[in-house]
Order: C-alpha cells, then sequence, then structure tokens
C-alpha cells in the first residue's frame, strides 16, 4: 500500500478495479417474478460456489455481482429483469481487499476496493459499521457497497483502517473511532480499548 494522501496510491488502487468507470445495471428497479432459490452460494472469504464447487473465472463473478440485489426481506438475489433467483450468503456478499487513505481529520477520506472489482468511498452514502464477534472477541468491520449490499473489510485491511483511528468524542463519551468524508465511524470507547490492550 502507498502512503495516505499519496495520489498515486488511490490511481493504482482504481486501476485495479476491474469495473471502474463502468456502470451497473438497474437492478434496484426490476421486479421480475420469483423463479426460486438456486445453488449458488457466496462463502464468507467471498468465494462464489455453484453446485458446491468454487467459480474459478473471476469474469463470471463479477458479471454475478453487477446483478446482485438484497432485498427488506433479508435474502439475496441474482436479478434481471426477467428472473429473481435466491442465493445463499454466508457473511457477507462482497470483501473488501484494499484501501487508500488520503487527506486527515474531518478531510480524511478512506476509498476501498473489493474482491469483485467495485471502489467506494466510506461516507455518508457508504457508511462503515463495526459489528462485535463474541466467538473470537474481535470485531468484523462492514462497508456498505450498494443498495443493502456490504463488505467484510478483510483482515489485512481492517488492521491497515485501524491505524487510522483516533479518540474522538462522540455523543459525550470517547470513541475509538475512524473518519471519512467528514463522518465520524465509532469502533469502541476506549476504555475498552485500554482494557483489551492491557
Amino acid at each position: 500500500m502507498t502512503a495516505a494522501g499519496d495520489p498515486a496510491g488511490l490511481s493504482a488502487l482504481v486501476s485495479r478495479a476491474a469495473r471502474a468507470g463502468k456502470g451497473l445495471p438497474p437492478v434496484e428497479r426490476w421486479n421480475p417474478d420469483f423463479c426460486g432459490d438456486i445453488d449458488m452460494e457466496i462463502g464468507p472469504d467471498g468465494t462464489w460456489f455453484y453446485l458446491g464447487t468454487p467459480i474459478g473465472r473471476m469474469p463470471l463473478v463479477q458479471l454475478f455481482s453487477t446483478v446482485l440485489r438484497k432485498d427488506a426481506d433479508g435474502r439475496t438475489y441474482l436479478v434481471t429483469p426477467a428472473e429473481k433467483l435466491a442465493i445463499r450468503v454466508v457473511d457477507a456478499p462482497f470483501v473488501a481487499v484494499e484501501m487508500d487513505v488520503s487527506g486527515q481529520g474531518e478531510n480524511r477520506v478512506m476509498t476501498f476496493r473489493t474482491n469483485v472489482g467495485d471502489v467506494v468511498e466510506a461516507g455518508p452514502a457508504h457508511p462503515l459499521r463495526f459489528v462485535d464477534e463474541p466467538e473470537t472477541g474481535g470485531l468484523k468491520p462492514y462497508l456498505l457497497v450498494r443498495g443493502r449490499l456490504e463488505a467484510l473489510v478483510a483482515r489485512p485491511v481492517m488492521y491497515e483502517l485501524v491505524e487510522h483511528g483516533e479518540e474522538v468524542e462522540v455523543g459525550g463519551r470517547t470513541m475509538f473511532a475512524v473518519r471519512s468524508h467528514g463522518r465520524t465511524y465509532p469502533i469502541m470507547p476506549v476504555e475498552r480499548l485500554r482494557r483489551l490492550s492491557s
């Protein structure tokens, strides 16, 4: 990764994104009849499976990812103008595999690239959230990519993300948080972080 604020870093991240500059189909406007479930699954690491076998062709995975939609019922679908097929998602449909940071404080912008080529700047339209993981005692960060679809921030990227954390007052409480596009995203209370660090 390049240094924070290095314009070449963001350019390099975008150049590695498969769909940079390409539009997405308007799946949110399509309302075809539900055609049933398909034996397709997105694993916790972002691997796509069909009939239990990993889909090895990345262009095919990227194509499928462009017609993915998560509806209000909590299920995830492949949607075309003619059909709507339910698939299984173990955790999140995407994984944030790379990030670039530019600016400081309120002017900081965190840009992420997903495993399928989306480039997303964390901010009001694409918030970050942090979920406690009771079984490990850790945290899982998520980034809203589009619609209701999120990316799990990969562990190495999460470590890079928290390097940009700072103590911020949120609702009268001192929180360890990150900022992007003028928004503050609390990770945890500072007192909890100190307990975990001791």
